[in-house]
C-alpha cells in the first residue's frame, strides 16, 4: 500500500486499535486524513480547515431552482417542434446561468442504479484499502480524501474516486487504458467487475454528451454537427462523489463555489438532496430527479461559445443525519483539439473573448496553479497572455 499523500491533521480516535489495520509502513495512522468514519464518530468541533468565511456559508433552504426538463428523445427525433421547443429552453437556460435537466435521456436505468450501488462498495472500505488509488499531488485522478493535500483552508466535505475515460477510434495511438484496465491495475482483480460498469456507464456518458453537443450547436445556430464532431473523440473523466454527514452542516461545504472547468458535465443525483445553482444572483438547489441529468456548461465550452453560454456556478451542501452521492462525468476535448469558436459565433458586435487553447493546459492551470472558481476562465487566459503560451 503507498503511504498517504501529505494531508491536514486530525484528532486520532479515542481507541487508537480502531485503525490499527490502517496504518501504512511508516506507522502513521491514516486518522491523520479526512476519513468520514472518524470524523462523524470522534471529531467535535469541526476542525478549523473545514469551516467556510462567513459570506460563503450555505443556506441549507434556499428556493428551488424551477427549470422545465428537455426531452431529448423529441430533440434527437427531430421533430420540428420538439427541436425548436429544447433549443429555445436551452439558449435561456445557457445564457443566463449554464444549467439545464434532460429526461428521455436513453440511458437504462438498471446501469445507473448499478453505478450508485458501485459507490457503496468503493465508499464502504477501509481508508487504507481506497489509498491503492490515492491521488498523487498535481493530478486529476484517483482517489481524494477532502483535498487535504492540496489546499489548507475551506475544505471540501468529500471524499472523491476519479478516473479517465477515452471515447478514441480504435485504431488511434491516442487511446490509452480502459477504465477496466484501471481499476484492475491500481486496486486488483477484484475491481474488474467494477471497473467494466463504470466503462459502461462512461460510453452511456459519451454517447448522451454527443446528443447534448447537437442541441448546443443547434441552439447557438451553427448546426447539430459542430461540436458533436469536436466531441466525437474525447478525453474526459468520471468522478464518484461522497459527501458524509457533518454534525454542523451550515459551516461546511461539500463543495464550494466553482465553476467547472471541464466542457460539460452530467451528473446525476441520488434522493438526497445538496446540489445549489447560482441562478439571479440568489442560490437556488436543485431538487433530486431519477429520471433526469443534470447539465451544466462548463469554462471550455464557455470559450467554445465564445462567452455566449455561460459556465454555471454551483456548490454542494451536506447535511447531519445521510450520506449523499452522486455521479459526474465531465466531458473533454481530445488533449490535442484546440479550443477555439465556431466564425458564426465572432463578428464586430461579439468579438474574441478567450484566446486559443488546448484542454490539457487547462487542466494543467487549475491542478497545479489555481483553485477553480467563477473567474477560472478569465485567470487561465491572462496567465496564457503572460507565458505567451
Amino acid at each position: 500500500m503507498p503511504p498517504p499523500a501529505p494531508v491536514l491533521l486530525l484528532p486520532s480516535p479515542p481507541n487508537p486499535a480502531d485503525h490499527k489495520e490502517c496504518r501504512n509502513k511508516e506507522g502513521l495512522s491514516e486518522s491523520l486524513v479526512f476519513d468520514a468514519s472518524v470524523l462523524n464518530k470522534y471529531v467535535s468541533p469541526i476542525p478549523s480547515q473545514f469551516i467556510w468565511p462567513d459570506h460563503e456559508k450555505p443556506c441549507l433552504s434556499p428556493p428551488e431552482l424551477q427549470v422545465p426538463p428537455i426531452d431529448l428523445t423529441g430533440f434527437l427525433s427531430r421533430d420540428p417542434v420538439a427541436m425548436a421547443k429544447a433549443c429555445s429552453l436551452v439558449r435561456e437556460a445557457c445564457r443566463s446561468h449554464g444549467f439545464f435537466l434532460v429526461v428521455n435521456h436513453g440511458v437504462d436505468a438498471g446501469l445507473i442504479a448499478q453505478a450508485h450501488e458501485f459507490m457503496d462498495r468503493f465508499f464502504g472500505m477501509k481508508l487504507c484499502e481506497k489509498q491503492k488509488a490515492q491521488r498523487k499531488l498535481g493530478e486529476h485522478i484517483g482517489y481524494a480524501s477532502s483535498f487535504t493535500g492540496r489546499f489548507s483552508s475551506n475544505l471540501p466535505w468529500k471524499e472523491t474516486m476519479s478516473f479517465r475515460y477515452f471515447a478514441a477510434a480504435d485504431d488511434d495511438q491516442f487511446v490509452k487504458r480502459t477504465v477496466e484496465e484501471y481499476f484492475v491495475d491500481i486496486m486488483g482483480e477484484d475491481f474488474r467487475e467494477f471497473g467494466n460498469l463504470y466503462q459502461e456507464y462512461c460510453e452511456a456518458m459519451s454517447n448522451l454528451s454527443l446528443g447534448i453537443m447537437e442541441l448546443l450547436g443547434m441552439s447557438l445556430g451553427v448546426g447539430c454537427n459542430h461540436f458533436r464532431d469536436f466531441f466525437k473523440e474525447n478525453d474526459s473523466i468520471m468522478r464518484l462523489n461522497y459527501y458524509p454527514p457533518c454534525q454542523n452542516p451550515d459551516l461546511v461545504l461539500g463543495t464550494g463555489p466553482h465553476c467547472d472547468p471541464t466542457s460539460l458535465t452530467i451528473l446525476h443525483q441520488d434522493q438526497v438532496g445538496g446540489l445549489h445553482v447560482l441562478a439571479n444572483q440568489t442560490w437556488h438547489s436543485v431538487a433530486p430527479n431519477p429520471n433526469a441529468f443534470v447539465i451544466n456548461i462548463g469554462d471550455t465550452f464557455m470559450a467554445l461559445s465564445n462567452g455566449i453560454y455561460k459556465s454555471c456556478l454551483h456548490r454542494a451542501v451536506v447535511n447531519k443525519t445521510s450520506v449523499r452521492k452522486s455521479l459526474a462525468f465531465f466531458l473533454c476535448p481530445r488533449w490535442d483539439k484546440v479550443v477555439r469558436p465556431p466564425e458564426l459565433l465572432v463578428s464586430d458586435e461579439n468579438p474574441r473573448v478567450y484566446p486559443d487553447f488546448k484542454w490539457p493546459k487547462l487542466l494543467e492551470f487549475t491542478q497545479r496553479h489555481y483553485r477553480a472558481d467563477p473567474g477560472t476562465l478569465d485567470a487561465f487566459s491572462r496567465w496564457l497572455q503572460e507565458k505567451n503560451i
